[in-house]
């Protein structure tokens, strides 16, 4: 089971951190994703990590704004939101593709949290 945390109430242009972490799965096999899903709107890819940490991907919405992250040793991944938008409210969820490979499409992942609330908002 997956479960998120960090999510919030910030004003734009600050910053947030996500926790994603894992009981009975040890996260490190695998790539790791971060997407969300505003209201009305359809989940989207955020960013992605592989199972060492080696490589990562962004949308590009997000790049050069967001830093995915992973703690093997704390089964943990991370996802740090910086310089947030308006437009990045929503809700943002973590999920396992059962490959060591990081790609960004919601389609290859088959285990996912249930979620945590961003608003970025004055």
């Amino acid at each position: 089971q997956l479960v998120e945390s960090g999510g919030g109430l910030v004003q734009p242009g600050g910053s947030l951190r996500l926790s994603c972490t894992a009981s009975g799965l040890f996260l490190n096999f695998y790539a790791i994703g971060w997407f969300r899903q505003a209201p009305g709107k359809e989940r989207e890819a955020v960013s992605c990590i592989s199972s060492t940490g080696s490589t990562t991907n962004y949308a590009d919405p997000v790049k050069g704004r967001f830093t995915i992250s992973r703690d093997n040793a704390k089964n943990t991944v991370y996802l740090q939101m910086d310089s947030l938008k308006p437009e990045d409210t929503a809700v943002y969820y973590c999920a396992v593709r059962h490959f060591s490979l990081c790609i960004l499409d919601l389609g290859e992942y088959n285990t996912w949290g249930q979620g945590t609330q961003v608003t970025v908002s004055s």
